[in-house]
Order: structure tokens, then C-alpha cells, then sequence
């Protein structure tokens, strides 16, 4: 499951309060082979796969001018092997850690969702997101790492903090509380600020490079940018910020083609009935929400908990606690004994004495 997914699904329905957003400077660049090695070696036993690898991070690369570098640290820019090989040492340098040092010494319940070198960690209570703030940029320092102290921050995130500065991004998506529709609070998510800008500006670039096209093409390759930014960022809860983009995106587009020539080629009206007719791809969303199976899975022990039959229902006398009928005579009726002997009477019928 994504990241966003998890964090969409335990955020809502679990005990958390508190959240520490953490983000590594440099991890391709700033990985120590050493230490990446010495876990390598811990998972796995052919020795020729580990050559090949120890191989591979000491492989050099060519400089702009010519030079050939060899690098002491860090993986290979742009290699296959880079992303599993990040994901190798940050699973030793976080995962495990948060598993075997921070969730038994803190008190609650808490998680951590990590991706690539982007981790959201969840506390129910302060003082544990404290400790852990405080605690990472030492652990990171540990494995030759270092934390980007700009991107990393504590912060309150609940329903009750929401009218202080509670959002995070993970992903280029945006968390955050707010009202819905029926005034309760609730987790919503849209696209970051900062990812819609710089879209934005990267489809203006491309609109610049591709006006001088027939329109047709122009169109056919637009479907194809927009069908891959809609599987990105078409989660349940962006349909306003998939509208914003394309309306924005749209408006790029039509300035454009209009440059094309000195006259104007299309008003904004003729623009659209355009897309229309060569079916440009509308913003849609990719996926169905999970939150009501996420309710029930993030709630199990609760709800087994509270859907238990109650000793004090099973073992009290009759009048004590109202019955599955709901009409139990009280103590102060003169029917109790009857009602005892009647149901000795009933339990004998069962057993065919």
C-alpha cells in the first residue's frame, strides 16, 4: 500500500496527536558504503552478489568535462540499483530503530510511514514526538546521514489542533483538517502548493517548446501528460485541485496557440469546443477510497472489545441489568423468585429432564 494510502488510513482512525515530519539531506549522495555493506552482508549470503554491488557503489562516472569520478560515498546518480540500495539503509537506520528502540520505550501507540528518504512518524502524546524529534538527527548522524533541519519539524495534528498550522506534505500530497460537509472534522488532502506551481511550470515549458505543432498532435500528446498526472495525484479528496490545474493548464495552452501567429487563433470558447471534439482527457479520480475498510481493520481490537457479552450481563441476578427483552421486573417486585424459578424451569426443559 502507498504511503498516502497508510497515512490516509491510520491518521483518522488511530490514537495520534502528534506527528514528526523527517527528511534526509543528500541521502543518494551522503550513503556510507561501509555501513551499507556490513547490512548487505547481514541479509545475504552470496558472495558474488555482494561483489557485484560493492562493485557497482565503487563504479565511477563521468564528469561534465570529461573526468572520470570515483565517489567515496553515496550510490550511483541515476542508477537501477540506487533507490533498493537507499531503501536498504534507511531501513536499518529507521525502520528497525523506530521498531526496537522508540515504540517500547515511549508510551502509546505509535508508527511510522516512510518513503524513500520522505518518514511521517505518529504519537498520541507530546512529549514521545519530543523525544523523537530530538532523538533522530543523532540516530541519522550514526549512519552518516544528516537531517534536513528545514524540512524536519513537530508538530500537532489532530482534530483538535486544527485551527493551528497542522498540514504536512508527503509526496507532493498535502495533509490537513478541516469541516466536512456536515461540519465534523475530518482529514482532507489535496495537492502541495509548491508541486502545482512547479506543474504548472513544466507544462508551460512543454506548451512553449510544442505550439509551433498541429493542433491535433499537440492534443494527443496532452492526453497522454494528463492521464499520467491524474494517476498521480488523483486520490480521493483532489478533485479541486485536479480542476484548478487543468482550468490553469488549459489557459497556458490557449495563450500558446494563440502565438502561433499575429491573428488569434481560437477564443476561449473555440479552445474548448476543440478539446471536446478530439476528447482531451478530463480530471478524474483513479481509485475508490479505503477509509470504511480502514475503520474497521485500524478499530478491530475496539470493536472486539466493546461487541464482547458483559459477565455482569451473564452472571447478575434477573432486575439488576435490563435483559435482551429490556422488561426485567426490578428487585422491589414481589415476581423476582417466580422469574428465577420460571427460567430453573426453562434451563431443565433444554437439558430434556
Amino acid at each position: 500500500m502507498d504511503a498516502v494510502e497508510k497515512l490516509t488510513i491510520k491518521l483518522p482512525f488511530g490514537p495520534y496527536h502528534f506527528v514528526v515530519e523527517a527528511d534526509i539531506k543528500g541521502l543518494f549522495d551522503n550513503i556510507e558504503h561501509d555501513w551499507l555493506i556490513r547490512m548487505l552482508e547481514e541479509r545475504l549470503e552470496d558472495g558474488a552478489l555482494r561483489r557485484l554491488l560493492r562493485k557497482g557503489l565503487k563504479a565511477g562516472g563521468l564528469d561534465t568535462d570529461g573526468q572520470v569520478i570515483h565517489p567515496v560515498t553515496g550510490t550511483p546518480p541515476g542508477g537501477v540499483r540506487s533507490p533498493l540500495l537507499a531503501n536498504v539503509e534507511l531501513h536499518d537506520a529507521l525502520d528497525r530503530w523506530f521498531q526496537q528502540v522508540v515504540k517500547p520505550r515511549g508510551r502509546g501507540e505509535a508508527c511510522l510511514i516512510r518513503y524513500a528518504d520522505d518518514g511521517v512518524a505518529a504519537f498520541p502524546y507530546q512529549e514521545e514526538a519530543d523525544r523523537c524529534y530530538q532523538a533522530l538527527g543523532p540516530r541519522l548522524g550514526k549512519c552518516g546521514l544528516e537531517m534536513a533541519v528545514d524540512k524536519t519539524r513537530g508538530i500537532p495534528f489532530s482534530h483538535r489542533h486544527a485551527r493551528g498550522r497542522t498540514r504536512f506534505d508527503v509526496r507532493g500530497v498535502e495533509f490537513r483538517w478541516g469541516p466536512d460537509r456536515g461540519g465534523k472534522p475530518h482529514l482532507k488532502r489535496r495537492t502541495a502548493r509548491k508541486k502545482l506551481r512547479s506543474s504548472l511550470k513544466r507544462f508551460t515549458a512543454w506548451c512553449r517548446a510544442t505550439c509551433r505543432s498541429r493542433v491535433r498532435d499537440v492534443c494527443r500528446d496532452l492526453n497522454v501528460k494528463r492521464r499520467g498526472y491524474y494517476r498521480s495525484y488523483g486520490v480521493h479528496g483532489h478533485a479541486p485541485s485536479l480542476q484548478r490545474f487543468f482550468h490553469q493548464a488549459m489557459r497556458i495552452l490557449c495563450k500558446w496557440v494563440n502565438r502561433r501567429r499575429q491573428r488569434r487563433s481560437y477564443t476561449w470558447t473555440g479552445l474548448i469546443e476543440l478539446l471536446r471534439h478530439v476528447q482531451v482527457a478530463r480530471p478524474r479520480l483513479v481509485g475508490r477510497p479505503n477509509t470504511r475498510k480502514a475503520a474497521v481493520e485500524a478499530s478491530a481490537e475496539r470493536r472486539q472489545r466493546v461487541c464482547l457479552k458483559s459477565p455482569v450481563r451473564e452472571h447478575c441476578p434477573p432486575g439488576s441489568v435490563r435483559g435482551r427483552s429490556g422488561h426485567w421486573p426490578s428487585y422491589r417486585d414481589g415476581a423476582v423468585c417466580k422469574m428465577e424459578k420460571h427460567d430453573s424451569s426453562v434451563f431443565l426443559s433444554l437439558l430434556g429432564r
